[in-house]
This record gives C-alpha cells, structure tokens and sequence, in this order.
C-alpha cells in the first residue's frame, strides 16, 4: 500500500507537499524510492565505496572502471550499470586536480548532466531556494560551468548546455539533496561522522520541514541486494488523511536559533510552526553562544524563569515566571523527544516503529534512524505529566 499513501498538493505558503491519501498506521513504509542522482560526496571516497550504488567495497581485488581505472564496483551487477559518463570522462581529464572546495558541486554536476533528457527535465522540476542565489554563489556557478566545460568531451555534453542551466542545476542540489552518511560507529564522534554520498529524489524532495515531523527517512547503503541507495519514509506515528507528511531536514533536538538560522540560510523561509512560536519565547545561556546545534546538550531557559524543572536530560529548561506548575504549556511537545529521538550517546537520530506486522498488528519495536539500535516500546521512556524535559 505504500505507493498509495501519499498524494501531492499545492500548500499556501509551503508550495508542493506530500498529503496522506488515506490513513496511514505508525511504522509504514509510506515512500521507499531509487535516487535520481546520486554522487560521491568527494573524491577521495571512490577508493572506498562501488562507485555506482555507494555500498562499501569488498576486499580487493575489485572490478575497475575500464575506461578511467580510477573507480571501482563490487559486483558485476554494478560493473555493468558502470557510472556517469562525464565523471567517467572527467576523472580521466583531470577532475583529480580540481579544487578540493568545488569537488563536490563538481560531482554534482558532472552526475546531472549525465542523466537522459526526461530524467535532467525532471530534476529541474524541483523546487529552489525562493531567495534565488546570492552574489557569491552566482560567482561559484560561472567557475564551475567553466570546469565542467575543461573536463567533459564538448560531444558528450547535453543540448542546452550553458551558464544559466549550471546555475539551475546548483539550485535544485542546494534544497533537494539528501546526505548518504557513514553507517554509525559508537567510537566515531558525531562531528567526525562522514558523509558518503549525496542523493536526490523526485517525491522525497517534495517532503516539506517540520520541528515536529511525523515521519522520518532511513537509508541502509550497505545492505545487501538491490536498492540499497533507496530512501525509505515511514511514519513516526498514525497520520490522518488528508495530512501533510514532513520530516525534519535535521536533527530534531537542534535549538530555535539555530534551527530558524539553517532553515533561513539553505532553504529560504523562516519556520512558524507550533514549536518555534513556543521556543522562541525562550533564551539561551550566553556560555552556549558558540554551539552549533548539533549536540544536543543546549542549556534553555525561559524569559523570566525563576524555577527549576523537574531532573530532565536538560537541566536548564525552566518555566516561563507565572506559568502553570506542570509545564505543558511552556513545552507542551516534551513527549516527542522522550519517545521518539534516541538516547544512545552521540546519536541524535530519530526512533520510528517498525513497519506494521503482516496481519496489520503495530510491531511495538522502534528502530534509529541514524545508530540503528533497536528499543521494545516498554523501553522507550514516557514522560511523567509535568515532565517538561527535552530528552536528547
């Protein structure tokens, strides 16, 4: 039923965006899809990963590229599908020497113009940023349409190959692309953890933010089989038809600020959900001014505050002067985070229940978005009424 459960709407003020077609259950798998473009986040990872589905690469010996021996694949299967043929042709006309800075954009690049002709047209469909690009990134498209066009053979290039279609294209990877990361390592610390690939998809990049999401996205690259580069969307809990599915585009514990700064920056339009209209009524330390929003130990309190609450993770949250003693209304989302992101140290990941069982009974089991763990639902701690800690 998966390919049932969701419909694309026009939104006012969210354009495009994925409604439930019918009532979903918590766990379904409601979007499972095969990139449209998928590329290596750097160059110095082809040594490592099959260069055309991004698994890990066996042992060698491995099969090589025959044409520029500089990528490799782990199984015929992938031989055989090969990758894109201008980063073929470009590793082998000195892509190797470009700018460390651009590499990526480069790979991008390279990778989309290699698409057929309904396949470029479709990824020029997506969305952009509505801001449009700022000066310094205009100037970075003229350099890299100027690489692209030293590195690609002229005949091997597509029709409308020009500057204006470059910077298109950047525009699209900017907002639509989705991070492939290194399967998590409990010795790896979170800031440390790499990204392997980069991947876009037609109908997951239709799925808009939200500080609350009610879905959230798993990718298995080193699975075996087929489609291990597939994005998976399952739903965090039951969703009623006719409701909009958004997950997070990152780590749902990140702090107002930071979350309103990242959203601003990549994605052009400031947040006003339920969640930032409560938060931003809140403040942080002055110790914690040069956090990043991504390790989950921010210290909040609120306007006024004059009262502790309560033994959380969080120690620092208090209660707005004059507020009820129970705190729901200060923080009235507290069980989201004790339910469903992860406590495992250095994670920040998200638990979504397992798909539902085949005779339709809810699996009861959660499973990380990110470390992989998997928790029973007894096991997942419930706060008690009035506990308004953010659990990380």
């Amino acid at each position: 039923m998966a390919g049932e459960a969701l419909r694309v709407a026009d939104l006012p003020g969210r354009g495009r965006a994925l409604l439930a077609a019918r009532e979903i259950l918590e766990g379904e798998v409601i979007l499972s899809e095969p990139p449209i473009v998928l590329y290596p986040s750097s160059l110095a990872s082809l040594p490592s990963y099959c260069s055309a589905c991004f698994r890990s690469l066996p042992p060698p010996p491995h099969a090589p590229c025959p044409s520029c021996r500089a990528a490799a694949f782990c199984s015929p299967a992938c031989a055989s599908a090969s990758h894109p043929r201008l980063v073929c042709a470009a590793l082998s006309s000195g892509l190797a020497a470009a700018p460390e800075a651009h590499q990526e954009q480069l790979l991008f690049l390279l990778s989309a113009y290699s698409l057929q002709e309904s396949s470029l047209r479709a990824l020029l469909s997506l969305s952009s940023a509505p801001q449009g690009p700022s000066p310094s990134q205009q100037q970075d498209a003229a350099s890299l349409h100027a690489m692209v066009s030293s590195l690609a053979p002229p005949h091997i290039l597509p029709p409308g190959f020009s500057p204006d279609l470059t910077a298109a294209l950047l525009s699209k990877d900017r907002t639509n692309s989705f991070s492939i990361m290194e399967p998590y390592r409990p010795d790896v610390p979170l800031e440390l953890r790499k990204t392997r690939a980069y991947a876009m998809y037609l109908r997951a990049s239709l799925l808009n933010h939200d500080c609350l999401p009610n879905a959230c996205h798993f990718d298995y690259v080193d699975r075996p089989g087929p489609g291990n580069a597939d994005i998976v969307v399952r739903a965090l809990h039951g969703i009623s038809e006719g409701k909009e599915v958004c997950i997070s585009y990152f780590a749902a514990n990140w702090r107002h600020a930071d979350r309103q700064r990242r959203l601003l920056e990549d994605y052009g339009f400031q947040c006003e959900c339920e969640r930032c209209q409560i938060e931003s009524k809140w403040k942080f330390d002055d110790d914690d001014d040069d956090n990043d929003g991504g390790d989950g130990d921010d210290t909040m309190e609120e306007e006024h505050a004059k009262e502790d609450v309560g033994d959380g993770v969080d120690e620092g949250m208090e209660q707005e002067e004059g507020s009820d003693d129970d705190g729901d209304d200060d923080f009235p989302h507290a069980f989201f985070f004790v339910r469903y992101m992860c406590d495992r140290e250095d994670c920040y990941g998200m638990l979504a229940p397992l798909p539902p069982l085949a005779n339709g009974d809810l699996s009861h089991v959660f499973e990380c978005n990110a470390c992989g763990q998997f928790k029973k639902e007894e096991d997942v701690d419930e706060p008690d009424a009035g506990d308004s800690s953010m659990a990380n």
